[in-house]
């Protein structure tokens, strides 16, 4: 897929709380580009000194026809906090669409098959788009999305446009109490794929939980980007075919192309 390079438009910015917001770019005089879910963009930081690297951002949510670009932000550094910042009418240069995004089961929908969408934290981020992918493909996934506490729970009513919503939080003002893969949905073992994205050892557990119920299942890593592109080998991780760069080859794998310890 071709990359390219432009200045994106700020049509909305909305701050959840102090550590989340959510940007809503558009795109002016070109083609509005074709995104794959699990795909991510990479954000120029204007004007400071300290934030010369760009930030990876995965693809939250990509509405063609109202021509929208969603980028969910948690704020922890001086180039989240300049999102955070942005207002309406102001640009922001992305590098898109980057990686390799989530499979889509081919042929005709299977009403019946079971396609859970597990996520933790910031990481449930590019689970919206790939839910709304497959709905829109005839299926109609089932997520399941864990935080820490109700306040790191966010746009929960987004996900249930595509399908239901199960939830955990660690102390349990939300759902059930404890992590994902404590979840009692998960006792009955009997998804037929996973997609998960979230911290490294929440996607560890769920990989360890897909591989002993002999459910398939993808993972989208999150291994530190500077490029974007391949070039600076910092998001280098180990597969069964060798050392390869997240941000080309992944950010998708498969959990059997991993060589995790699980």
């Amino acid at each position: 897929m071709k990359k390219q390079i432009a200045n994106w438009v700020v049509k909305e910015n909305t701050l959840f709380n102090q550590n989340y917001c959510l940007l809503k770019l558009t795109l002016e005089d070109a083609p509005f580009p074709e995104f794959l879910p699990g795909q991510f963009v990479q954000v120029k930081i204007d004007n400071l000194e300290s934030a010369f690297l760009r930030r990876p951002i995965s693809v939250h949510y990509a509405d063609k026809k109202n021509r929208e670009l969603w980028l969910l932000i948690q704020i922890v550094g001086v180039g989240t906090n300049y999102m955070a910042d942005l207002q309406l009418g102001d640009s922001l240069n992305l590098i898109y669409p980057l990686g390799n995004g989530f499979s889509i089961p081919s042929g005709k929908p299977d009403k019946d098959k079971k396609l859970l969408l597990i996520g933790g934290g910031i990481g449930s981020a590019p689970l919206l788009y790939l839910g709304a992918c497959l709905k829109k493909a005839g299926f109609t996934p089932t997520f399941l999305i864990g935080a820490r506490t109700e306040r790191d729970l966010l746009q929960i009513e987004e996900f249930s446009k595509w399908g239901p919503v199960y939830i955990t939080t660690e102390n349990g003002n939300s759902g059930e109490k404890g992590y994902v893969v404590d979840h009692s949905l998960l006792h009955k073992r009997d998804a037929d794929f996973i997609y998960t994205c979230g911290p490294n050892l929440m996607m560890l557990s769920v990989a360890r939980y897909a591989r002993e119920s002999g459910i398939p299942c993808e993972v989208s890593l999150e291994n530190r980007m500077a490029c974007g592109i391949g070039a600076c080998l910092c998001c280098v991780e180990q597969t069964v075919f060798g050392n390869t760069c997240v941000c080309t080859e992944g950010p998708v794998f498969n959990i059997d192309e991993l060589t995790w310890q699980i």
